[in-house]
C-alpha cells in the first residue's frame, strides 16, 4: 500500500515535485569563485565561496565599477565552466569590447541582447528561461536596470505626452518576481547593474532605485562607494567599499574594501590587510609597515613590509594554510560560529 508521501508525490502536477531530502534544489548549491579573496566574502561571507543561483544586484552612482565588478565575476564563471555562456541584457552601451577583453570574456561565448524598456527585457529574458534546462551552464548580465525606462514611459515621448510615469516600479517589480523561481530551478545567477539615489531627510543615504522589487528578489545588494588612491597629488586608482545593503549569506551594514588600481586593475588580495591587523595576525609596527604575527606566541615573524608588498599570494598564501584566518573572515561578516556549517546556524537560529 502506497504511503502518504507516494499518494502526495504521484498526485502532484508539478514535474520536479521530489522528497525534501532527494530535492536536488537543496543540498549542494552551486558555488563559482572569483580569484579576489574579499569579494568572495562579499558575495557569500568566506574567502572560497563566490557567486551562487539568485539575483545580485550592484548598485552605485555612476562611475563605480559596477558594470567590472559584474564581468569579473562573469568572467571567473565562464572560466570554471567552459561551456557556459554570458547572456548580456545592454540598456547603457557602455561596454566596448575592450571591457570584456580585459576580463578575458571571449567575445563568441556572451550574447549580447540590446534593450529599450523593461517590458522588451521581460519578454526576452522570461523566454530564455523557459527554453533552459538546468543543466545549461548560463550567467545573466543586465547593464542596467537603473539606466531602464517602461514601455509606457517612452510611447509618452512618442506621443508627446509630458506626464508621471507610475508603471516603471510595477514593471520592474514583475521582472523580478517572475526571474526569481526561474533563477534558483534553473541554477542561474543573474548580475543587475542599478542605480542608487539619496533619500530626503536630515541625513540622507543611498538608497537603492526601482522600488521594492528588486530589495525582495535580490539575494545580494552592493551598494558601492569610493575613495580615490592617491600618491600626493597623483590618483593612482580607486578604493572601492562595497556596503552590503542586503544578503543571505553576510552580515547587512558590512562594509568590504576592494582596490583597483589604473596599471593592475583589481588588487586581487586588497581589502585583506585590515581584517587581518583587526584580528592580530598582521600587526603595524610603524607608519607603513606591516609584520606577520605568530599566532601560537604573540611574536612577530618575518621581515616588515609596505603594504604594497602584501598584495601578492605569496604574503597570504602561509597565513591561509598554517593560521584560522579563513575561518576568522567568515566568523566576522558572518553570523556562523567558528567551524560552523550553515546548517549549524540553521538549527540555532531555530
Amino acid at each position: 500500500m502506497p504511503s502518504i508521501m507516494d499518494k502526495l508525490k504521484k498526485n502532484s502536477t508539478i514535474a520536479l515535485t521530489e522528497v525534501l531530502s532527494d530535492s536536488q534544489f537543496f543540498g549542494n548549491t552551486d558555488v563559482v569563485s572569483t580569484d579576489v579573496p574579499m569579494m568572495n566574502v562579499a558575495l557569500s561571507g568566506n574567502t572560497e565561496g563566490g557567486i551562487t543561483p539568485g539575483l545580485t544586484v550592484l548598485a552605485g552612482p555612476s562611475k563605480h565599477f559596477k558594470t567590472s565588478f559584474a564581468l569579473k565575476i562573469a568572467s571567473s564563471y565562464l572560466e570554471n565552466k567552459k561551456d557556459a555562456v554570458l547572456l548580456f541584457y545592454d540598456s547603457e552601451f557602455g561596454s566596448p569590447q575592450s571591457y570584456f577583453e580585459q576580463f578575458n570574456i571571449p567575445m563568441d561565448r556572451v550574447l549580447h541582447t540590446p534593450i529599450t524598456n523593461v517590458e522588451e527585457l521581460k519578454f526576452d529574458l522570461i523566454k530564455q528561461f523557459e527554453e533552459l534546462e538546468r543543466e545549461d551552464n548560463v550567467i545573466v548580465v543586465i547593464d542596467s536596470i537603473g539606466n531602464l525606462a517602461s514601455k509606457k514611459e517612452l510611447e509618452d515621448a512618442l506621443s508627446e505626452k509630458s506626464v508621471a510615469d507610475m508603471s516603471r516600479a510595477k514593471a520592474l517589480k514583475g521582472l523580478f518576481r517572475m526571474s526569481t523561481p526561474y533563477l534558483k530551478m534553473k541554477n542561474i545567477p543573474l548580475i543587475a547593474v542599478n542605480h542608487t539615489y539619496k533619500e530626503i531627510g536630515l541625513f540622507p543615504k543611498d538608497v537603492v532605485g526601482g522600488g521594492t522589487g528588486i530589495y525582495y528578489s535580490a539575494d545580494n545588494i552592493w551598494i558601492v562607494g569610493r575613495q580615490q588612491d592617491k600618491t600626493g597629488t597623483e590618483i593612482k586608482g580607486y578604493h572601492f567599499i562595497i556596503n552590503i545593503d542586503k544578503s543571505r549569506y553576510v552580515k547587512e551594514k558590512s562594509k568590504i574594501p576592494i582596490s583597483v588600481s589604473w596599471e593592475g586593475g583589481i588588487q586581487c588580495y586588497s581589502g585583506l590587510l585590515d581584517v587581518a591587523v583587526n584580528g592580530g595576525y598582521i600587526v603595524k609596527p610603524s607608519n607603513g609597515w606591516y609584520m606577520v604575527v605568530d599566532k601560537t606566541t604573540g611574536e612577530t615573524i618575518g621581515n616588515k613590509v609596505r603594504e604594497k608588498d602584501t598584495l601578492n599570494s605569496e604574503f597570504w598564501t602561509p597565513i591561509f594554510e598554517t593560521t584560522d584566518f579563513k575561518d576568522y573572515i567568515t566568523v566576522s561578516y558572518t553570523h556562523l560560529r567558528a567551524h560552523e556549517t550553515p546548517e549549524h546556524l540553521v538549527c540555532r537560529l531555530l
